[in-house]
């Protein structure tokens, strides 16, 4: 900062320890975050920097990079009725079942959000149950594989 006040802007990103994995469990340099209100923060307060390629999370002033392992989002909850996903970051977004693919680590569901953030969309890893309530209504067409979703019958991709 000069005399005058000016600000330079934030301070350059570096990783301070905290990871996002694949489950959705946070850890602090190996450790696991316990407390329920900061672990709930933290999903809040996910974000991705396009101009960084970076994911942070923000505590009050402070906003440091975490390391995901594979997706910062998660779909707590699918209508099906709408098509609607509730993510974990307190938004919603509606589901588009051609981004639909699975975990190379455990088979998840996962999909592509927020293509106002990356151009391409940031992947969400669905949860148990939400990925159960989406799986219930899938059905077999003739042409494989589809899923009523929003009044609508969509093919699913080949999982």
């Amino acid at each position: 900062m000069s005399l005058a006040g000016d600000s330079l802007g934030p301070p350059p990103l570096k990783p301070f320890g905290l990871k996002l994995h694949h489950d959705g469990r946070f850890s602090h340099e190996g450790q696991p975050i316990a407390h329920q209100r900061l672990r709930e923060h933290f999903d809040r307060s996910v974000e991705y920097l396009r101009t960084e390629a970076k994911y942070i999370v923000r505590l009050k002033h402070f906003r440091g990079e975490i390391e995901v392992q594979e997706a910062a989002f998660f779909v707590r909850v699918i209508d099906m009725t709408t098509g609607k996903l509730e993510l974990s970051d307190g938004s919603s977004e509606t589901l588009d079942v051609s981004t639909l693919s699975t975990s190379p680590i455990d088979g998840a569901l996962l999909c592509r959000i927020k293509y106002d953030m990356a151009d391409a969309g940031l992947h969400a890893r669905f949860t148990h149950s939400a990925q159960a309530d989406f799986m219930q209504a899938i059905e077999e067409g003739d042409s494989g594989y589809v899923v009523s979703i929003g009044g609508r019958e969509e093919r699913c991709p080949d999982f």
